[in-house]
């Protein structure tokens, strides 16, 4: 898998502020949602922590780059993960199958 390395550091100013820690040049397939970026989060996704990133951090990345996956390290509330069928998915711990997407489809399992 490729990715681009990408953080505030090398954004062009008021182009853009904030970026996923990792966005893919290849996009991928987890649970038959394509992501294009990937954001981790230390911590437990709960209704008052996770209702300020969408707005704030997710849909910003969401606008530039397309679909993404946060994936909440700590685990987090399975209500919040309701916005899969508009390009944001929620994990606790990295997919163990995603379908790469290039010139061919592959499996890629990271077990």
């Amino acid at each position: 898998m490729t990715v681009i390395a990408v953080d505030e550091s090398n954004c062009e100013p008021k182009v853009m502020t904030k970026t996923p820690d990792i966005i893919l040049e290849v996009p991928i397939a987890v649970d038959g949602h394509i992501v294009h970026w990937i954001e981790s989060k230390a911590m437990f996704g709960h209704d008052h922590s996770h209702c300020t990133y969408p707005n704030k951090q997710f849909w910003s990345d969401w606008k530039m780059f397309g679909p993404g996956l946060v994936i909440y390290w700590h685990g987090f509330i399975e209500e919040l993960d309701s916005q899969r069928d508009r390009g944001i998915l929620l994990k606790d711990c990295f997919p163990s199958d995603i379908v790469a997407l290039c010139h061919g489809t592959s499996t890629i399992t990271t077990d």
